[in-house]
């Protein structure tokens, strides 16, 4: 039945079984063709050189800018799990240094984002989405409240904000669009 949810099982790297169309449009935009291109196709067929060049007037790599994306859907997963993970006293912390760079070449960057991705897809689907979970804030600040939809559909947001800025870079590097296909124009 499409817009079916299931009960994820939050304790197992478990993928999730449903199609596109039994998927929730919130787990569509974590992990699925929705309003933007596939995470999977966005770093598909890229190689290790290519994802850590610097293009011109970018602040980050393309490696950069998926390990922060991973970075905090990390955080995130953890917060929806109810781990009270800290934030970072700053943003900047929450980017790959040159040494966590070397010691994740950029296909294991790939599957750790990609895996994260799905994990938060599985839970988009779940029947509690509802509930109320901690989100900690940077030192000083009081921690936040909020639902697991409320923090899934700001990673969703945050996701697809660095997913653009990847595709950018990869369109002035010229390698868009990947072989799966993604948004030209």
């Amino acid at each position: 039945m499409l817009g079916s949810r299931r009960e994820p099982n939050f304790a197992q790297d478990d993928s999730s079984n449903a199609t596109m169309a039994d998927m929730v449009e919130l787990a569509l935009a974590l992990n699925g063709d929705s309003a933007y291109t596939p995470p999977s196709h966005v770093v598909e067929n890229l190689s290790e050189e290519l994802a850590h060049r610097l293009v011109e007037g970018a602040p980050h790599t393309i490696y950069a800018e998926v390990w922060h994306a991973a970075y905090w859907q990390d955080v995130t997963l953890d917060w929806v799990r109810g781990v009270e993970t800290p934030c970072p006293a700053h943003n900047s912390m929450s980017f790959s240094t040159g040494e966590q760079a070397r010691a994740e070449p950029w296909g294991e960057l790939c599957r750790r984002f990609l895996a994260g991705a799905e994990k938060a897809a599985t839970i988009a689907n779940c029947t509690d989405t509802e509930k109320v979970v901690v989100c900690p804030s940077p030192p000083g600040k009081p921690a936040r409240k909020m639902t697991v939809r409320d923090q899934l559909e700001s990673l969703a947001a945050h996701n697809a904000y660095h997913l653009g800025r990847v595709v950018l870079m990869r369109q002035l590097m010229g390698s868009w669009p990947p072989p799966s296909g993604g948004f030209t124009r």
